[in-house]
């Protein structure tokens, strides 16, 4: 047989290699270019010097993520400072509150960008509103993937939490299985990521099980602390999560979560870099 004609019948006979990405978030704690005196700011935020904006780009660099969730950016000019805009698209919700959830995506994969999940800024009028969810579909080696990016209410971590915080926060998680209901009905890939500030100690976690309820997820930072920050104590519960939904679920590459450290551990670097440490894991689309 001709040795070209044998290589591309092998080549034929090869199972194709599935593609793989690395899905991340990061809340970049009041990631903004304003300068301190923005009424729009709190009081007592610390500023941030040239040099932790060059800090947060090494780290952004090392990260090294195609798709990256973010949270408490101040928009495409305050993410340019840290990801480089030559290899990144963003994606930010459309308002004017400094905290914004949006996303950078790698300019070689194709993005289609839906209408923000407006319903989770339960208090659009206020002068430190809730955050929309900015809403994107990636496409992947033919694939549909379809992801949100969240910065739900702070103030009830815990299961055992009450008050408004707390009314707030269910309120959301039943926009959120709204959405993700939708998503079940196409039958889509879908993840939601970012900062839910709160805990999910069990599956049984009210919000998480209404979430459950409206299609099964697989919260792929399950079961792990989070070393962010860690003391002699050692690590704490993560508030970010990842959670895959749909076909997603079987793209999940096993033992990919990776939480990124800083090396700094002054206290103070806590607020000049951020609170939140990224947290990253691998699909395999296919």
């Amino acid at each position: 047989m001709n040795r070209l004609l044998l290589a591309l019948l092998l080549l034929a006979a090869a199972p194709l290699q599935a593609a793989e990405i690395k899905l991340s978030t990061w809340n970049i704690a009041w990631l903004t270019l304003r300068p301190p005196t923005d009424r729009a700011l709190p009081r007592d935020l610390t500023p941030r010097e040239p040099g932790d904006f060059n800090l947060l780009a090494n780290y952004a660099r090392r990260l090294d993520a195609d798709v990256l969730a973010l949270q408490e950016v101040d928009g495409p000019e305050a993410a340019a400072r840290i990801l480089d805009p030559r290899d990144y698209n963003f994606f930010f919700a459309d308002e004017r509150d400094i905290q914004r959830t949006g996303f950078a995506v790698r300019r070689n994969l194709r993005v289609i960008r839906n209408a923000d999940l407006e319903e989770l800024d339960l208090n659009p009028h206020a002068r430190f509103s809730l955050r929309r969810g900015t809403d994107i579909t990636v496409e992947v080696d033919g694939r549909m993937l379809r992801l949100l990016s969240v910065h739900l209410k702070a103030g009830c971590r815990e299961a055992a939490d009450e008050g408004r915080d707390c009314e707030t926060l269910m309120q959301q998680s039943e926009i959120l299985a709204g959405w993700i209901s939708a998503r079940r009905r196409e039958g889509t890939a879908f993840a939601i990521l970012g900062d839910f500030n709160r805990r999910f100690p069990t599956p049984r976690d009210p919000v998480l099980s209404q979430l459950n309820a409206a299609a099964p997820l697989t919260r792929a930072n399950e079961g792990v602390s989070n070393p962010c920050w860690s003391d002699a104590r050692g690590g704490r519960p993560f508030i970010s999560h990842i959670l895959l939904g749909g076909p997603a679920r079987g793209w999940l590459v096993p033992d990919s979560l990776r939480v990124m450290i800083y090396a700094e551990r002054e206290r103070s670097m806590r607020q000049r870099l951020s609170d939140h440490c990224p947290i990253s894991v691998r699909l395999r689309v296919g």
